[in-house]
């Protein structure tokens, strides 16, 4: 494979579009555990969602799975 004179541009920036979509998985992954904790700290302090009645799952509607057999 023989990318010519512009070779290395070529390779810098690949390298820096995957260091880019790497940190942003890392990102939406970390995120997701610190939300879901944060959720769970206010679970147990007894904080729902506003509207929400005692033993509501938040499920808006029947599962795919559950539509489907429907």
């Amino acid at each position: 494979m023989d990318l010519g004179t512009h070779a290395g541009f070529i390779i810098a920036s690949y390298a820096v579009c995957l260091a880019v979509v790497i940190g942003l998985i890392l990102w939406v992954v970390i995120d997701r555990k610190r939300q879901e904790a944060d959720l769970e700290e206010l679970a147990e302090q007894g904080i729902t969602r506003a509207g929400a009645a005692k033993g509501d799952t938040g499920q808006t509607g029947p599962k795919t799975s559950e539509a489907a057999k429907a």
